[in-house]
């Protein structure tokens, strides 16, 4: 008699770096055994360039789980607790959140604090392959759907959704100076022409921010949106073709100034959107009038036209949009140099520090 033929087994992929998923499965049990449908399996997604981002899989539910990045974290950038708490204040308003699932500040589970989320359905518009079989009637919609949600964030009251303790809007703009110069400090690790410059000037003409006091993002752009632009399944008749289905990373999220989340959305649209260097980088390809969408003195009618918020001069914003992205890439190409980053194009955002620089000095001299 022969032996019979062995049976394959198909090993499970390993965790990525940052997730155990043994110890999360048994916080899982404790505490939300309903999301246990069978083994957890995990990935990174794409995006979440600064806190770490995973899709995971028990069976047929799907969730999505944000924990802090390895290694070097700066300070109250990376805080959970924020997030979770935001957009669990968010859900009842007509601002679209992922629904929040559950939040665990015990780092003992991961060696960091993490929460988890719904996973929205829809797309995040992250680079032209994906914006380039776009038309320009879908192109010019999301854009403009982008604006409106936007708009719709800044007219929250905070008050009403329990978040009038989330920050201090007073002397926003000159302590957003303050708190991104201390990032810069603890992650320089290489020269960096003009800077310091950018930075004293923002410092020394911090306006007095007339619209303080409003919810802000601090990191609004197109792809921390979910988006739809056309049907999909299970969707209602009357499902709009182009819209956001969930706006992602709140990490930054506060109290203060809407004038700086218009301000780092045109560094985004414009400075980095028509830059050479952007092309084809994953912070900001697919972006801005050189993909093929509307300006950003379109997007600026339409959020005026949808908002109490004066728009005005926005020179000194866009400065410091450039000052702050142009410290969170340093940050992130500092940890890429520990090999502290997971996922891939870490390598190529240390390379818009210097252009992002350049024209906030150059935003800076016209404001």
């Amino acid at each position: 008699m022969t032996d019979p033929p062995a049976t394959a087994v198909r090993p499970e992929p390993p965790a990525p770096s940052g997730l155990d998923l043994d110890r999360l499965a048994g916080h899982l049990a404790a505490h939300r055994p309903d999301l246990l449908a069978g083994p957890l399996r995990a990935e990174v997604l794409a995006g979440g360039r600064s806190n770490l981002t995973y899709l995971v899989r028990s069976g047929d539910r799907e969730f999505v789980l944000r924990r802090p990045p390895l290694g070097h974290v700066l300070a109250t950038a990376h805080d959970m607790g924020r997030e979770f708490r935001v957009i669990s204040a968010l859900a009842p308003t007509g601002v679209p959140v992922p629904a929040a699932l559950l939040h665990c500040a015990d780092e003992a589970v991961l060696g960091a604090p993490f929460y988890l989320m719904e996973r929205v359905p829809g797309v995040v518009f992250r680079s032209r392959n994906q914006t380039d079989p776009l038309t320009s009637a879908q192109r010019r919609a999301l854009a403009l759907v982008m604006m409106d949600v936007l708009a719709e964030l800044h007219t929250v009251d905070p008050a009403a959704v329990g978040l009038a303790d989330f920050g201090h809007p007073e002397g926003f703009l000159a302590r957003q100076v303050r708190r991104w110069g201390g990032q810069l400090d603890r992650s320089r690790s290489r020269p960096l022409p003009g800077i310091d410059e950018l930075r004293r000037r923002l410092a020394a003409t911090a306006p007095d921010g007339a619209n303080a006091g409003r919810i802000v993002h601090g990191d609004y752009r197109l792809d921390n949106l979910v988006a739809a632009c056309g049907p999909e399944p299970g969707d209602a008749p009357e499902s709009p073709p182009v819209a956001v289905r969930a706006v992602l990373d709140w990490e930054m999220a506060t109290l203060g100034d809407p004038l700086a989340d218009l301000g780092l959305l045109l560094t985004y649209w414009e400075v980095l959107g028509n830059s050479e260097v952007a092309e084809g980088n994953p912070v900001a390809d697919g972006l801005g009038p050189r993909a093929g969408f509307p300006s950003g003195a379109e997007l600026l009618d339409r959020y005026a036209s949808r908002s109490d918020v004066d728009v005005g001069p926005l020179d000194w914003h866009v400065a410091l949009g450039c000052f702050k992205l142009a410290v969170i890439c340093e940050g992130i190409h500092y940890r890429h140099t520990l090999g502290q980053t997971v996922g891939d194009g870490f390598d190529r955002i240390g390379a818009l520090v210097h252009p992002l620089v350049a024209y906030g000095l150059t935003a800076f001299r016209r404001n």
